[in-house]
């Protein structure tokens, strides 16, 4: 497990190709927010990466401020070449991510293989 700022705890794996990053710990409601996108993005410059997995089935809530930091740094990886993709949102998180019409740029998949395995080539009709 690594703590990448207090309240943000993640476990990286390095799979073919890919950075697969599982959000253990996310203290979302703390006196100063966490740089996510800056810390993610650090983690995957650290490991040569440009194509990431973010698994957040541990966080039950995605706030404002975390929905911020996934476009933010969505739009960073992608403006490199990069691919992102998210993992394991509850079925809330995922009604979070389509009231804020962001599903469509970040697309949850089931699993790290759904994530991983798909062409990421489609468009779901809204």
């Amino acid at each position: 497990m690594l703590t990448v700022a207090p309240g943000c705890e993640l476990d990286v794996e390095r799979g073919p190709d890919w950075l697969l990053v599982r959000v253990r710990s996310l203290d979302q409601d703390g006196p100063d927010p966490i740089p996510l996108a800056d810390e993610l993005w650090l983690l995957m410059e650290r490991h040569f990466a440009h194509r990431l997995v973010l698994e957040l089935d541990q966080v039950p809530t995605l706030s404002r401020h975390v929905l911020g930091e996934l476009v933010r740094l969505h739009q960073r990886i992608c403006e490199r070449g990069g691919v992102m993709r998210l993992c394991g949102l509850s079925p809330r998180n995922q009604r979070v991510l389509r009231a804020c019409r962001l599903d469509d740029r970040l697309t949850p998949f089931e699993s790290r293989e759904d994530a991983v395995m798909s062409s990421g080539i489609f468009r779901r009709p809204r």
